[in-house]
């Protein structure tokens, strides 16, 4: 969930969403949903509570973190949850370090302690390239362990860094504890998504949801007007062999059918 007016108004480009999805699809996750959310408050809490609706187990949100009055984030992560916003001692410590480290002399006034100011329960994360910590907040499922919001600032230097360092393993071990996954991607050149279109159906057909992802991304053409292709596969499932096996399957599956439509992958 990406918030902020300046996603809408179209004066921002979203390259948060495009960065974060590339890098959980990379670990063996899978993004079911992106969303734009402008700096209100309602809307915010309602966005929020409509992903929790859906089942997610987890919620990365980027923007809206800092001091000034359109900074929305936390207070309506509180809204949504019915936590009360309260004063983080620990991420007050973990912003003073952030001065220090970059020099700038500071105060800690209202509008630098609104970045402090988190739903209770929450914990704090350090910002090594920014200011304003980013926030987990861990909430018990009954269904399963516990879904995890994140958020995170909307800077991308700082949201990346972060991300990085702090999420990506708490994702990993939450990722491999219940999947194995196998992701490689091939430039193809002389065959179209068209052509090749029946065979990724029967390799739908053929596989559980979400346990096969085979997808197609058109590259344009060559100097001689052949098609260019990028072939994403990943397989994921619980069953190590299982998993290797598919992936297997359907690798060759997909290149014999390349070669005898006259195509070749290149890398």
């Amino acid at each position: 969930m990406c918030i902020g007016d300046e996603l809408l108004t179209g004066l921002v480009l979203n390259t948060n969403s495009v960065w974060l999805s590339k890098k959980i699809t990379g670990i063996g996750g899978f993004v079911n949903r992106v969303t734009i959310v402008g700096d209100d408050v309602c809307e915010i809490s309602s966005a929020i509570n409509e992903s929790l609706e859906r089942g997610i187990d987890c919620l990365i949100i980027s923007g809206g973190l800092g001091p000034t009055p359109d900074d929305k984030t936390l207070e309506g992560v509180s809204s949504a949850l019915g936590r009360k916003l309260e004063l983080s001692e620990k991420a007050v410590d973990m912003m003073r370090k952030s001065y220090e480290r970059l020099s700038i002399e500071y105060q800690l006034n209202e509008f630098r302690l609104k970045m402090v100011k988190m739903p209770k329960g929450s914990i704090p994360i350090q910002n090594m390239v920014g200011i304003a910590p980013a926030v987990l907040i861990k909430l018990k499922s009954r269904q399963r362990s516990s879904k995890r919001i994140f958020c995170l600032p909307g800077v991308p230097m700082e949201l990346e860094g972060i991300f990085s360092a702090s999420v990506i393993p708490i994702l990993k071990k939450q990722i491999s504890s219940r999947f194995h996954v196998i992701e490689t991607t091939h430039e193809v050149i002389g065959v179209g998504e068209s052509l090749l279109a029946p065979i990724l159906f029967k390799i739908k057909d053929s596989n559980l949801p979400q346990s096969m992802y085979v997808k197609t991304h058109p590259k344009g053409y060559t100097s001689d007007h052949k098609p260019k292709l990028q072939i994403q596969i990943v397989s994921k499932g619980k069953d190590r062999k299982k998993v290797h096996s598919s992936y297997k399957e359907t690798f060759i599956i997909l290149m014999d059918e390349i070669e005898r439509l006259g195509g070749k992958v290149v890398a």
